[in-house]
C-alpha cells in the first residue's frame, strides 16, 4: 500500500512539473468587505453587490449556498472568478491563467471600480488589508455550504485537542472569516522545483518586512498576524501542513516523503463532508477505518469509513511555498495589499522566479539576518512583529531588500513587458523601512483614524 500511495503522490504533485507547458501566472486576491458605518457587514448587501457584478461583467453563477445566495461566479472567456471566501465579508477575485501582469491589473482595477461603486451605495467598501478592520464587530459566520460549514466546525474543535500536540492554540478559530491573502501561482519546472522551494523559503523573512499588512488588536505585537493564526489553529495540528519547511529539501524523493507526513483532516462520503482528527497520509492509507463526524442537516453525527485512494484529493495544506497538482508553486504567505498596490506580490515573485540562481546565491551567502543563530522559520516569525530584533541592523536590511528588489526588477525586464514598474511601491517601503501595517499603526498613533486608512487602502 505504501508504494501505491507514494506513486499516487508522485503522479499528483511531481509528474505535472515535468510536463512541457508555457509559463503562466495565476493571481488570487482576497479583500475585506467593510461597513463604513462602523457596524457589522450585512451579508445580503455583499451578496447583492456580487450579483450586480456578475450581471454587469457577464459572469455565470457557479455555486450558491443552502439559502440560494451566490458564492461564486465565473467568466467563461477569461476564466476569472468572483467568490466569497469562508464568509460574506471576504470577497475574492481569482484570475484565469495569464501571460502578463498588466492584463490582470487592468481587469482587477475594472472589477474594483465597479464593486466599490456598488458598495458605496450602502456606505461600504472593499479595502486592501490582510485582516478585516471590523474583525471584532462582524458576525464572522461561515457560508452555509458543505465545505465552509465543515471548515468552521473543524477549526472550532480545537478545545478537544489541547495537549495532544506541542502547540498553543489561539482563541480565534473564526480567523478564516476575517483574514485576507494575496496569493500567486507560478509554473515550476522539475529541474528547478527543489531550488524554488528552498530559496523562496529563505526569502520569507524579507517578505515579512515588505508585505506585512494584517494587524489585529487582540495580538498587538504582530504586523502580520495571518500566519500565526493559521499555524496556531487546527490547520497547524500537524506543523508539516503549514508555514515553512524546518530544513531544506534535498530532492524530489525527500519532498514525496515529506508529503507523506502531511495530514488529511477531511474527505467526502455520500455528498457530505467528514472531518476528523488529522492523520498523516502514510498512516491514513494504512488504516482499515477512520472515525469522524458529519453534519446531517440538523446535527453532527459520528461516522466510521474506509479510506479510499481518491481521499488524497482532500489533502489540503497551507505551506508558504505549496506545490499544487497543477505543476505550480502557490505562494501563500502574503497579506492582501493596499488595492493600488495589489499586483506587487505577483510582480515580486514573478521577477524573482526569473532570477532563481542569483537569488539563491544572494540568500545562501546572506549575513544580514542569517548570521545570528536563527533559522529561516524563526526569522520569519521575528520579522513579522512590530518590534524588530536588535541584530537586524536597519541600514543593512534596507540594502539587502534593495538587492532583492533589483533582482526582481531584472527578472521582470527579462520578460520584456515593462512589469518592473509594478515594484515601485516596494522600493519605497524598503527605503522608508515600512510596510502597510506599520504605516497604518504609525499613523493611528499620530492621530490618523483607522477609517482614513480603510479609504486609502481601498483606492486604486
Amino acid at each position: 500500500m505504501k508504494d501505491v500511495i507514494r506513486r499516487a503522490v508522485y503522479e499528483k504533485y511531481i509528474a505535472p512539473t515535468k510536463a512541457e507547458r508555457p509559463d503562466y501566472i495565476g493571481v488570487e486576491i482576497e479583500m475585506p468587505v467593510v461597513n463604513l458605518n462602523g457596524e457589522a457587514v450585512d451579508e445580503q448587501i455583499a451578496v447583492r453587490t456580487a450579483e450586480a457584478f456578475s450581471a454587469h461583467f457577464g459572469f455565470v453563477p457557479e455555486n450558491r449556498d443552502a439559502e440560494s445566495n451566490l458564492i461564486s461566479a465565473k467568466h467563461a472567456e477569461t476564466g476569472d472568478i468572483l467568490s466569497f471566501d469562508c464568509c460574506y465579508s471576504n470577497l475574492e477575485t481569482s484570475f484565469g491563467k495569464a501571460a502578463g501582469l498588466f492584463e490582470i491589473k487592468e481587469r482587477f482595477e475594472n472589477y474594483i471600480r465597479f464593486l466599490n461603486a456598488e458598495f458605496a451605495k450602502y456606505h461600504y467598501t472593499l479595502t486592501g488589508m490582510g485582516v478585516n478592520p471590523a474583525a471584532n464587530i462582524n458576525h464572522n459566520q461561515p457560508i452555509k455550504n458543505e465545505r465552509y460549514r465543515m471548515l468552521y466546525h473543524y477549526l472550532h474543535s480545537y478545545p478537544q485537542h489541547v495537549g495532544e500536540v506541542a502547540m498553543r492554540f489561539h482563541e480565534r478559530p473564526d480567523f478564516g472569516t476575517f483574514t485576507s491573502a494575496s496569493q500567486v501561482q507560478l509554473d515550476v519546472r522539475y529541474d528547478e522545483l527543489i531550488d524554488t522551494v528552498n530559496v523562496f523559503g529563505l526569502l520569507e523573512p524579507y517578505k515579512a518586512l515588505l508585505f506585512a499588512n494584517s494587524y489585529l488588536p487582540d495580538y498587538p505585537d504582530f504586523l502580520c498576524v495571518r500566519n500565526m493564526l493559521w499555524e496556531h489553529s487546527m490547520q497547524g495540528y500537524n506543523p508539516h501542513n503549514i508555514g515553512m519547511f524546518a530544513k531544506p529539501i534535498a530532492d524530489a524523493d525527500e519532498l514525496i516523503d515529506y508529503i507523506g507526513t502531511q495530514s488529511i483532516y477531511c474527505t467526502m462520503r455520500d455528498g457530505k463532508y467528514v472531518d476528523f482528527t488529522p492523520v498523516t497520509v502514510n498512516e491514513y492509507f494504512s488504516r482499515d477505518s477512520i472515525t469522524g463526524e458529519y453534519f446531517d442537516g440538523e446535527a453532527y453525527r459520528p461516522i466510521t469509513f474506509a479510506p479510499e485512494h481518491s481521499d488524497l484529493d482532500y489533502l489540503r495544506t497551507f505551506k508558504f511555498e505549496d506545490l499544487t497538482f497543477r505543476g505550480t508553486i502557490e505562494y501563500r504567505s502574503s497579506c492582501c495589499q493596499p488595492l493600488s498596490e495589489a499586483l506587487t506580490v505577483a510582480a515580486f515573485h514573478t521577477g524573482l522566479k526569473e532570477k532563481l540562481p542569483e537569488l539563491k546565491e544572494l540568500l545562501e551567502q546572506d549575513t544580514v539576518i542569517y548570521s545570528h543563530g536563527f533559522s529561516a522559520a524563526e526569522l520569519q516569525k521575528l520579522l513579522s512583529k512590530r518590534r524588530k530584533p536588535a541584530f537586524a541592523d536597519a541600514a543593512a536590511v534596507e540594502k539587502q531588500l534593495i538587492r532583492i528588489l533589483d533582482l526582481a526588477a531584472d527578472g521582470l525586464r527579462k520578460r520584456g513587458r515593462g512589469e518592473e514598474a509594478l515594484l515601485a511601491p516596494l522600493y519605497r517601503r524598503a527605503a522608508m523601512h515600512t510596510n502597510p501595517a506599520k504605516t497604518m499603526l504609525d499613523g493611528i498613533e499620530n492621530g490618523t483614524p483607522v477609517a482614513e486608512f480603510i479609504r486609502q487602502y481601498a483606492a486604486i
